[in-house]
């Protein structure tokens, strides 16, 4: 775990909301970098959270709010699965951690291109939220990689140091 000082700290609203989205975006997939297969598959709590499974989670997330709610697709033309909650951390066994580092990473790629396409006011529906805007998403995307983020470097802490317990 370590911590440093975001690189762009002044701008637009926008210039920053998007530097600090995309920092999250990079602190989640560095929390599983260098992991073994394995180590990324493991449970230490008892929701269905893994390593692995947070970054499967954000692509989802991506797909649902960036591709499915502001560019209007159906959820059956996204780039993948759009199935919220639980069933959002899971991975295919023959997914390597690899695979869902370049899923999450394509599916933040389409979000900036889709975004670019919207100013931060524009409102869009979401099936069960109703009205959002790009400027929501935004936030709450921050907030979810950020909390997400955390939780993975809780997660790769107990897998590098783990505590004898007795």
């Amino acid at each position: 775990m370590t911590w440093s000082m975001p690189p762009i700290t002044t701008g637009t609203e926008r210039r920053l909301l998007e530097s600090m989205l995309d920092r999250n975006r990079a602190e989640l997939v560095n929390t599983v970098r260098g992991l073994s297969e394995a180590a990324a598959r493991r449970r230490f709590v008892a929701s269905l959270t893994t390593p692995i499974g947070l970054v499967k989670h954000a692509a989802v997330a991506e797909r649902i709010w960036f591709q499915h709610v502001l560019a209007g697709l159906p959820e059956s033309e996204c780039d993948g699965g759009t199935t919220p909650g639980d069933a959002s951390f899971l991975v295919d066994d023959n997914q390597s951690l690899a695979d869902v580092i370049s899923e999450f990473q394509r599916a933040a790629r389409r979000s900036r291109e889709i975004a670019a396409g919207f100013e931060l006011d524009d409102i869009r529906t979401h099936p069960r939220v109703g009205g959002v805007s790009l400027r929501f998403v935004y936030l709450l995307a921050i907030e979810d990689f950020a909390r997400h983020a955390g939780h993975g470097d809780i997660l790769r802490e107990q897998i590098e140091h783990p505590i004898a317990r007795g």
